[in-house]
């Protein structure tokens, strides 16, 4: 990984560690898009939102890079992340699950395509059913 590639990565974390909605955004590109298993996040203005949501949802959320390589562009880095939900989670199908109490640790990882050193997309990937199952939700078949 490049300097500046580890250098973004190392306080890119670091700002979604200490809740800084206001320094996270000095990451991505104005026009940024982020892609989540939960939605999708388009400008400055959608990709907050997102991110204050989940603090919200979990207000000790931390995220732990374990492992991070840029063999070119994009940049992967894997990590865990960790929380308690106490607060309400938006989900897929714009339902809410309220707190729940439960911590929860997965594992996941996320790339991002660089522009002049600044974040044009950030795609996150994680288990959805590892993370609901640890919120103590069941899984329902639907019906056809």
């Amino acid at each position: 990984m490049t300097p500046d590639a580890r250098n973004m990565t190392d306080l890119f974390y670091g700002a979604i560690n200490k809740h800084d909605t206001g320094e996270l955004l000095r990451h991505f590109h104005p026009g940024a898009v982020l892609v989540t298993p939960v939605g999708v996040a388009e400008g400055a203005a959608e990709i907050a939102w997102l991110y204050e949501h989940i603090f919200v949802a979990f207000p000790d959320l931390t995220f732990t890079p374990w492992h991070q390589m840029l063999p070119g562009d994009p940049v992967f880095t894997e990590w865990t992340m960790n929380g308690t939900h106490t607060g309400p989670l938006w989900l897929p199908d714009g339902d809410t699950l309220e707190g729940t109490g439960r911590r929860i640790t997965v594992r996941g990882c996320a790339a991002y395509a660089l522009e002049d050193g600044l974040i044009v997309t950030h795609r996150v990937y994680f288990d959805q059913l590892e993370l609901y199952a640890q919120l103590g939700c069941e899984l329902s078949p639907g019906r056809s």
